[in-house]
């Protein structure tokens, strides 16, 4: 039914909670899953420009975008070798953009059945029931959306 999972995290808490749903879909016929990563560029060049405003220097920009780079691989390897252990075939991907566009392309370019992905339920209005990554990728996804609230 599901067999192909897209798994999107941020390594937060209400992610985590999502991998736990993740393993436990290979009982129900998962074989494969796709892990991905959204560097969220808003949210680097709010804290570029900050950088910036308060003298950073020029490099800092290429610096501050390896050492996040690095941090997620090394958390993407943790997760990608218990979801193997877990008997699920792992393909691993990082993107840099807007994180719920990434993940509804994702979802659409590899065909996935299902995506599944934590929610922390910070905002207004609906999104803060859902959180405005999921409610987004809800709303525009035409693939089913499994959300766990942290």
């Amino acid at each position: 039914m599901f067999e192909k999972i897209l798994y999107p995290t941020d390594f937060s808490e209400c992610a985590k909670k999502a991998l736990e749903y993740v393993k436990k879909l290979r009982e129900a016929g998962a074989k494969e899953v796709f892990l991905l990563h959204v560097i969220d560029e808003a949210k680097i060049r709010f804290l570029l420009k900050g950088i910036a405003w308060a003298g950073g220097g020029t490099g800092y920009e290429k610096r501050y975008k390896d050492k996040i780079l690095e941090e997620a691989i090394d958390k993407l390897k943790v997760i990608q070798k218990e979801l193997s252990s877990a008997g699920l075939k792992v393909k691993v991907e990082i993107k840099e953009g807007i994180p719920p566009k990434e993940i509804i392309k994702i979802a659409e370019e590899e065909n996935v059945s299902l995506i599944v992905m934590g929610t922390h339920g910070r905002g207004r209005g609906a999104s803060l029931l859902l959180g405005s990554v999921a409610e987004n990728v809800i709303r525009h996804s035409s693939k089913p959306v499994f959300v766990i609230k942290g």
